[in-house]
């Protein structure tokens, strides 16, 4: 068990983010790019968040010179392995992949409570409230627990919270899914301000000065459409993650994962 007094932790606080930095890039070749996605981030422009002026999308192609393709998305909130296509043609065939579910994807999340070992999670994602005519969707992922810590910090009725790192490989690639899945098993993310629990998020943010969503899309995984080689593109934690995992003794657990662009330079 660990325990924890609330302070301030200015040097790594998440709070203020600041897109003009230059993008990660991961992964590049003659066809695709890849950018280690920051967390808060949009792909590219909505209408459910027209107040946003910044995409990544848009900033990456600012910051190379020229146009490029969506081809896949991730929550604002998630960070990690984002890929562009550099043209119409490339884009075809990953997106066909992505569709047929090909691209092998690996996630790293923070949650509430200690999971079981290793679980599968089968539940049909339902429709968000501007396509409610439409039936849900199959959706499966599958995860397993690496690491767990107790605070001695009461959240709600308990007088210690819980918490466990676990590696999480969804089958399907619906909206929200990994976030829905988790709190289907109510095993709620940390800092998932939708789908989440808010007595933790707000612990969180009180004791750590961690306001993010702790989801990180780690690894992507696919067979190039034009070489036929295998690529695997990794990224890195993002500093607030290693942060959290150096406070709950994680770091030789996140040492350990192929996954993860090793060594990890945590604090």
């Amino acid at each position: 068990m660990i325990s924890y007094k609330a302070g301030k932790y200015s040097k790594t606080s998440n709070f203020a983010l600041n897109f003009k930095d230059v993008l990660e890039i991961v992964y590049e070749d003659a066809h695709y790019v890849g950018i280690n996605k920051p967390n808060g981030l949009l792909v590219h422009r909505t209408r459910i968040a027209e107040e946003n002026k910044e995409f990544a999308l848009q900033l990456l192609r600012d910051q190379l010179g020229y146009h490029l393709f969506t081809v896949h998305r991730l929550d604002r909130g998630t960070s990690g392995v984002l890929l562009f296509a550099k043209s119409p043609e490339a884009a075809t065939p990953i997106v066909k992949a992505f569709e047929e579910r090909l691209p092998d994807k690996l996630y790293y999340a923070i949650v509430r409570g200690y999971t079981a070992e290793a679980g599968t999670i089968d539940s049909p994602i339902q429709p968000d409230k501007d396509h409610k005519h439409k039936a849900a969707q199959d959706a499966v992922t599958h995860y397993s627990r690496l690491a767990t810590v107790e605070l001695q910090i009461p959240v709600g009725p308990y007088q210690t919270s819980r918490y466990s790192l676990i590696e999480i490989k969804p089958e399907t690639g619906r909206m929200h899914q990994i976030r829905k899945h988790c709190a289907h098993i109510r095993h709620y993310i940390v800092g998932d301000k939708r789908h989440g629990d808010w007595r933790h998020n707000k612990m969180f943010v009180e004791h750590f000065e961690s306001s993010s969503l702790l989801l990180h899309a780690a690894q992507l995984r696919f067979v190039h459409p034009f070489t036929g080689e295998p690529v695997n593109i990794k990224a890195q934690l993002p500093l607030n993650i290693r942060r959290l995992c150096q406070q709950f003794n994680w770091t030789s657990v996140m040492a350990s994962q192929e996954a993860l662009p090793q060594p990890i330079q945590f604090l």
